[in-house]
């Protein structure tokens, strides 16, 4: 019987882009248009993401422009940038919305550190579980008689070569990171 690793292999490919995601959200001192996706600010009633009702462009290293299509948005967006105390400053003008990044100080990037850490240890757990539910699929399938010793050894093997190949993936995102934060 051959065993199928896409559910294992989508499982790790997912685990990766969470982490990446999460990286995206961690604020390193420059500017970065992924800082805002999480931000929807009030517009006509319903809440909505700043891509949906603006453009967000980066004007130097560390400032971000909004521009919204329907420039009565403006407050809108400065009070939910505020609200979400994402550490930057917020001023309006006539073009939209600008968002300043402070320069890191030591202490803050320490705390960065931590929470990057923090988000890949949560990343390897869930390997880890991805792992040991695919060693249980393959446990039960010998069990019920599908295949042999030998063949279930092997498949355990190519589980945690699949998992080693994740947990180097995700170790690399953590490097890139600590890197980013540590300039």
């Amino acid at each position: 019987m051959a065993y199928d690793f896409s559910a294992l292999d989508a499982h790790i490919k997912e685990t990766e882009e969470w982490l990446g995601r999460e990286f995206s959200g961690i604020r390193t001192g420059r500017a970065s248009p992924a800082l805002l996706d999480g931000i929807k600010p009030e517009a006509y009633g319903v809440r909505t993401p700043i891509t949906q009702i603006g453009s967000v462009t980066i004007e130097d290293a560390r400032t971000l422009r909004v521009v919204p299509w329907d420039k009565t948005l403006n407050k809108a967006i400065e009070k939910a940038i505020m609200e979400a105390d994402l550490g930057v400053s917020v001023g309006t003008d006539d073009l939209g919305v600008r968002v300043f990044f402070p320069e890191l100080t030591a202490e803050r990037r320490t705390l960065l550190l931590k929470l990057a850490n923090d988000k890949v240890e949560q990343a390897k757990v869930t390997l880890r579980g991805h792992r040991t539910d695919a060693l249980k699929e393959l446990d039960a399938a010998e069990k019920e008689g599908g295949m042999g010793k030998d063949e279930l050894d092997r498949l355990k093997e190519d589980v945690q070569k699949k998992i080693d190949v994740g947990s180097v993936a995700i170790q690399a995102l953590a490097k890139r990171k600590h890197d980013e934060i540590s300039l």
